[in-house]
């Protein structure tokens, strides 16, 4: 089963509920702090493309953010990537 890693930063409601979703599913997942960590953030932008938080990856694969994991937890999506 591929990792899942979540980049957050603190006190961001959409990371709340994005690791609200993935635990209810019962799935584990690394969550990476990046409040405090300009060049953690820099990293995310250069590795994704992607400045805002949460950001989810799935092994290599960028998900994106809660609404992205939401609608491929609702079609399966997810499922298939983790199993991938």
């Amino acid at each position: 089963m591929a990792q899942i890693t979540v980049y957050t930063t603190t006190f961001c409601p959409y990371c709340v509920r994005v690791k609200r979703l993935l635990s209810r599913r019962g799935l584990e997942f690394e969550e990476i702090d990046l409040s405090r960590s300009a060049e953690g953030r820099a990293e995310l932008a250069r590795r994704t493309g992607m400045r805002t938080f949460p950001q989810v990856l799935v092994g290599d694969h960028l998900l994106g953010g809660y609404e992205e994991t939401q609608a491929a937890a609702d079609s399966g999506r997810l499922e298939q990537l983790l199993s991938a």
